[in-house]
């Protein structure tokens, strides 16, 4: 199911950040590889994103994939 949220920070030089999701649910990690996998060349702070969420392989929550740059 997609959803849309706020990216809330991003660390450009450590490759990951979190997105706080608009309904209001925890935070979701985001990774620079599924930005790069989306497609998108960089997400920052204040970007509107919408994204699907998979549990992480290393068991350390939901992660966001699939990302898109929301209207």
């Amino acid at each position: 199911m997609r959803q849309t949220g706020t990216v809330k920070f991003f660390n450009q030089a450590k490759g990951f950040g979190f997105i706080q999701p608009d309904d209001g649910t925890s935070d979701v990690f985001v990774h620079v590889s599924d930005v790069e996998k989306s497609g998108l060349p960089v997400v920052d702070q204040g970007m509107r994103i919408s994204f699907e969420v998979m549990p992480d392989k290393r068991g350390k929550g939901p992660k966001a994939i699939n990302l898109q740059i929301a209207s």
